[in-house]
């Protein structure tokens, strides 16, 4: 008996060991959600496979759309996508579920998720019963609690959702408590001066993933990008942009370019796009070279200067990675995202600058020469939402 006590010894001392260290493996690892691209038959009335309605006793659950109250909206992945909307007597939907694991206080985490509005939502209003369409725009609210419907800490929200194509929205939070539940919601424009009848379309929630708190390095960098110097004196003048990019050039200092006409508050709009001239990263890197500060810098001031306005940061590339389609929408997303990781870690709201990679897929000029592709290799700033 004492020998085989003794032979069972080793075995015990070992899996104590393993512990922690296979403990602290499942703690760096992302936390899944069950039906992240909200996949069912399209109804109305009823929430996704694995969603929970969190919507006020009496209304209708959200839907799984397209095909419901006239949506018609082709889902950004896979081939069904959630409908939530908010109503005129002050009622608004969201769906909940259980995480495989909570997420921590204190842990830091990056999140997203693919959302638009629709033109059409035809539905009743509550408070006229007539038929109206759903289509004030609305933002989406992220909660932590502990049960389905629990909005114990607003974790992250967006800006109101103008866009009528889908967008991917970022979120980065850090949790004050330990919650088991997430719950996804549609509300109205704040403030709120009377409810409105409007609609979020939600698509491709990504895995909850644990990052490191500091906001300046990229999470899946190698090295992190262009550290954030002190703020500069803010200039009462909105930065200066160019319509030709320059990118993916030697490591040598680029030649200076003559300026342009300053982009002037009076003469922008929602949807217009601004490209970044002097932002500069090596072939097939994503690591901003710091010759390309001053226009990053530029970039800040702007939106110092204006802070209603809400961006995106779009990565293109050209086509010579050829027939590589996912290294080129994964360098264009890393190269956008390394332009918005650097105005977060300035200061910038992370709820006003969203970034999304398009590859090869939206080029300028034809691909056909060097100058083409040198055109197509671009980083822009398109104008998302202003005035709130």
């Amino acid at each position: 008996m004492r020998s085989m006590r003794n032979k069972l010894k080793p075995w015990c001392f070992s899996l104590v060991l393993a512990l922690p260290f296979g403990m602290s493996a499942q703690k760096d690892a992302p936390i899944v959600l069950t039906n992240p691209s909200f996949e069912d038959l399209p109804k109305m009335g009823e929430t996704p496979a694995g969603w929970y309605n969190c919507g006020k006793a009496g209304e209708t659950p959200p839907d799984v759309q397209p095909g419901g109250w006239t949506v018609a909206k082709p889902a950004n992945h896979g081939q069904t996508y959630l409908g939530l909307v908010v109503r005129d007597n002050e009622t608004w939907e969201g769906v909940g579920q259980r995480l495989p694991r909570p997420v921590e206080s204190g842990q830091c985490y990056e999140f997203s998720l693919d959302l638009c509005r629709a033109e059409l939502y035809l539905s009743v209003s509550r408070v006229t019963g007539e038929d109206v369409n759903y289509a004030v725009p609305a933002r989406v609210r992220i909660w932590g609690g502990m049960g389905y419907c629990d909005a114990r800490e607003l974790l992250a929200e967006t800006s109101i959702i103008t866009n009528t194509r889908w967008l991917t929205y970022n979120f980065r939070f850090t949790p004050k408590g330990n919650y088991t539940y997430l719950m996804i919601e549609a509300y109205y424009k704040t403030p709120i001066l009377f409810p409105t009848n409007g609609n979020v379309l939600v698509d491709n929630a990504s895995a909850i993933k644990p990052v490191p708190c500091n906001p300046d390095k990229m999470p899946d960098a190698k090295k992190p990008p262009l550290a954030a110097k002190a703020p500069p004196k803010i200039s009462p003048t909105a930065p200066r942009v160019t319509t030709a990019p320059k990118v993916d050039t030697p490591s040598r200092k680029p030649e200076p370019k003559p300026a342009v006409a300053k982009i002037e508050r009076k003469v922008m709009k929602t949807g217009k796009i601004y490209r970044l001239e002097r932002l500069y990263f090596d072939a097939n890197k994503y690591e901003i070279k710091p010759e390309s500060e001053p226009e990053l810098t530029s970039l800040y001031d702007f939106l110092v200067n204006n802070p209603d306005v809400v961006i995106e940061v779009g990565g293109h590339t050209n086509n010579a990675m050829w027939p590589n389609e996912a290294f080129a929408e994964e360098l264009s997303t890393n190269r956008a995202k390394a332009v918005a990781n650097w105005l977060v870690g300035k200061g910038v709201g992370n709820d006003r600058v969203q970034y999304k990679g398009y590859g090869w897929k939206y080029p300028i000029q034809p691909n056909t020469t060097p100058e083409g592709k040198k055109k197509n290799q671009r980083v822009e700033v398109k104008v998302l939402t202003m005035n709130g």
